[in-house]
């Protein structure tokens, strides 16, 4: 455990996307890494530096390097873009301005420099390093220092973070900046379908990225473009023909719209560029369809950070301090990435250099290196483009997908993934309205293609769901299902924390009834994201996303008034995700929840924590709360407790944010999680219902023939509702054991608490690795 005590380092924080890199950007939400540097370096007593304007500004130096103190990072967590600037620097390219930049930081005793960039940046980063020992050898023979500061500052430690909106760094399955970015993508795509649907257009969208496709990929993955280019697949020799076909047969089911989305770095498989304009003129020449162009551009840039780029820059915050904290002279420079749900750190130039080797072998790196972007694609592929029924292949398997529990963002996509998988693999796909009640009362329709069209974008169920499992009650369910398993070879995919108490009873009941002898799959969606056996659920990000928008308007309200505390509560039953994770991603003061008890001590000692922050410069306080954290401590009895104890100093406010957190349109992130997942789901169905067929049935009575999908670390992992009982806390639903617990001591952290950061899983350098075709089929996300 790291505690409170004194270190005796000084670091530096630098954000800078400098000219050794072909363009010059920044990514949005590096002001949450640069406020959890900040706050972790004085949290263990170091000196903390910012550089305004990046390497131009060490160079400079004067007014440039300042010390900050905890409040100068107050209220930057909603802003995009970085307050500490960035700009371009020829002189750092050069030795003579390295060595002023050395010189800079010598005077003032800095040694330790946590970069926030792109791989420009944290090339250059890695050679001032490399340089420091001869730039201060010089400086010394130069008469600017002496032989004491020689020995004294010999080591410079460097960690980076990746900040970069592209997504375009190997080592790190996401870069601080890209889950912002499509955000302002998909805002924008949602609302251009509106009007393109409304005058029947065809709209051509540009986005950003460079060499690299996935702002474009997933996008178009998130709203079911008709086509995509993208600079890692270049089209094949005719694509003129193909997509106006598919535009074509689009339009003739009577869909009202096209989009297509163009990465700005795409090319043919001549190596020619493919612009928007060129994929407009191509449109209106051969189709004659109303068609219009819309270039993002720096729209992508900016606009609030989105709560999954808070959390992560956040954690790399944190994680860089404590890189830095542990380095030695002969630890390499590292890079703290995200694998998974897990922060780890890389050597930087092993990274670098995979990045470079990228520009020159594009179409080996999709299959060897980045498994979730061809898994992206693929997924993509499989889901766009119809196949003719004549090459369809033909299967006697009907297969059920129904929504179970409360309505979660991001369903809607997972329906139209599974419908369309299964309809892609021979089978007659069937839908039932209301979940298992639905069920039970014979509420089944066969659904098609294009029945699920422009579903991905769509909050809510359109399928319908209901949070009981039968109309007579649980007991009673596996008799009611019962008649609508005898047609042939009927086999369901469910989602929900209900629908895992569902598939157990049904598991259950084949003991009686040879009808639910048949592969069963269900994957998690819920806002609450207590589903046992997976880190996250469908839907949790959107509520997540929800609210952390509504605490920054709460915390803005108080910007006026000053000195005012607000209670908001949050859903998620007992589990406490969506409070801790909230209160992470809004800078909230306190969060309260069920997982973790506390009595009137902590309570009170919440409160006079807050009654010495109204004497700083930051006189406003947010608190969270979990819905079912205590019995008796309800939001009511702690708002009147705040009311009361904090009288004469700060007033106080209660907020219920209720169901506004499960609708809303669904965030990219559960798009794209329920489409990828729902279709992997839905292919394990068609390998298992072949896999059981036996004289023309289907006969799977095996534990493992009843699994949830979920998703592990960065892995989409098949398990047995019969295994993950043991991992179930019934009575109040949730895990017994939940990854995110450990992020708790963060929040507080960053809060200005004084408590112990578990730093077990932290201080391995790993390595990057290349993966072969046949790891990308483990389904890492």
């Amino acid at each position: 455990n790291t505690h409170n005590t004194h270190t005796g380092i000084h670091i530096i924080i630098i954000t800078k996307q400098i000219v050794l890199h072909p363009s010059y950007s920044w990514a949005d939400c590096m002001n949450a890494a640069v406020r959890a540097v900040v706050r972790m370096g004085i949290y263990v007593k170091a000196k903390v530096y910012f550089v305004y304007e990046g390497y131009q500004g060490m160079v400079d130096g004067g007014d440039n390097i300042v010390e900050v103190s905890w409040e100068s990072v107050s209220s930057i967590l909603q802003v995009g873009g970085t307050v500490i600037g960035s700009a371009r620097c020829k002189s750092f390219r050069t030795r003579e301005g390295r060595l002023q930049a050395a010189y800079n930081l010598v005077q003032r005793g800095i040694t330790n420099l946590c970069v926030i960039g792109g791989d420009g940046s944290l090339t250059g980063a890695n050679l001032f390093r490399e340089e420091w020992s001869g730039l201060l050898e010089e400086l010394a023979q130069k008469g600017k220092i002496d032989e004491e500061a020689v020995k004294k500052y010999a080591y410079l430690n460097i960690v980076g973070m990746v900040g970069s909106i592209d997504n375009d760094f190997c080592g790190t399955d996401m870069t601080i900046g890209t889950d912002s970015a499509l955000h302002r993508i998909i805002e924008v795509v949602d609302a251009i379908m509106t009007t393109a649907q409304s005058h029947q257009r065809t709209f051509v969208l540009e986005v950003m990225g460079r060499h690299c496709g996935y702002l474009a990929l997933v996008s178009a993955l998130a709203c079911g473009a008709d086509w995509v280019f993208i600079p890692e697949y270049p089209p094949e020799e005719g694509w003129e023909d193909s997509m106006c076909v598919k535009l074509s047969e689009n339009r003739a089911r009577k869909k009202r719209l096209n989009i297509i989305i163009v990465a700005e770095g795409a090319i043919d498989c001549h190596n020619k560029p493919i612009t928007s304009e060129k994929v407009k003129d191509l449109v209106v020449q051969r189709l004659g369809f109303d068609t219009r162009v819309t270039i993002l551009g720096h729209v992508q840039r900016g606009g609030t950070p989105s709560a999954f780029d808070r959390i992560l820059a956040s954690r790399m915050g944190v994680e860089a301090v404590l890189a830095l904290l542990e380095a030695t002279p002969a630890t390499p420079a590292c890079v703290v990435s995200l694998s998974g749900n897990q922060a780890v750190r890389l050597p930087l130039m092993e990274c670098v250099q995979m990045v470079i080797e990228k520009f020159t072998i594009l179409l080996m790196l999709v299959t060897y290196l980045f498994r979730s972007f061809e898994n992206n694609l693929n997924t993509y592929k499989l889901l766009s483009h119809k196949k003719p029924d004549a090459e369809l292949p033909k299967t006697n398997f009907n297969v059920a997908v129904l929504n179970v529990g409360a309505p979660a963002a991001g369903m809607n996509a997972a329906v139209r993934a599974a419908v369309r998988v299964g309809i892609t693999e021979g089978h007659k796909m069937f839908a039932v309205i209301d979940g298992f009640e639905g069920f039970a009362r014979g509420k089944i329709k066969e659904i098609s293609w294009g029945d699920v069209g422009g579903w991905t974008g769509q909050g809510g169920s359109i399928l319908g769901t209901k949070r009981n499992g039968s109309p007579c009650g649980p007991s009673v369910l596996s008799l009611q299902l019962c008649p609508y398993f005898i047609h042939p070879n009927f086999s369901p995919n469910a989602c929900a924390q209900q629908a895992y108490l569902g598939l157990l009873e049904l598991s259950a009941a084949r003991e009686k009834y040879d009808e639910f002898c048949v592969p069963m799959v269900m994957v998690p969606a819920t806002v609450s994201n207590n589903v046992p056996g997976s880190d996250f659920s469908i839907g949790a990000d959107t509520a997540l996303n929800t609210i952390t928008d509504t605490c920054d308007r709460i915390k803005q309200s108080a910007s006026g008034t000053k000195r005012r505390v607000f209670i908001i509560e949050t859903m998620g039953g007992y589990c406490g995700y969506l409070a801790n994770m909230g209160a992470l991603a809004a800078g909230a003061d306190a969060a309260y929840i069920f997982e973790e008890q506390f009595d009137i001590r902590e309570l009170q000692a919440n409160v006079e924590h807050l009654t010495e922050k109204m004497k700083t410069s930051i006189q406003r306080g947010l608190v969270l709360r979990n819905e079912n954290c205590n019995e008796n401590y309800t939001t009511d009895f702690i708002y009147q407790l705040y009311s009361e104890e904090g009288k004469g100093v700060f007033d106080c406010r209660k907020n219920v944010l209720g169901h506004m957190q499960q609708g809303g349109a669904p965030s990219p992130f559960d798009r794209n999680f329920g489409t990828k997942i729902s279709a992997k789901a839905m292919q394990w169905i068609s390998k298992k219902l072949k896999e059981t067929y036996r004289k023309g049935k289907v006969f799977a009575n095996t534990d493992d023939s009843v699994c949830l999908l979920g998703m592990r670390r960065r892995n989409l992992v098949f398990q047995p509702v019969a295994e993950l009982k043991t991992e179930t806390d019934f009575v109040h639903r949730i895990p017994k054991e939940q990854w995110w617990l450990k992020l708790r001591p963060l929040m507080k952290i960053l809060a200005k608490y004084k408590t112990s950061y578990d730093v077990s899983d932290s201080g391995q350098l790993e390595h990057v690795a290349m993966h072969s075709p046949k790891e990308a089929e483990t389904g890492a996300i």
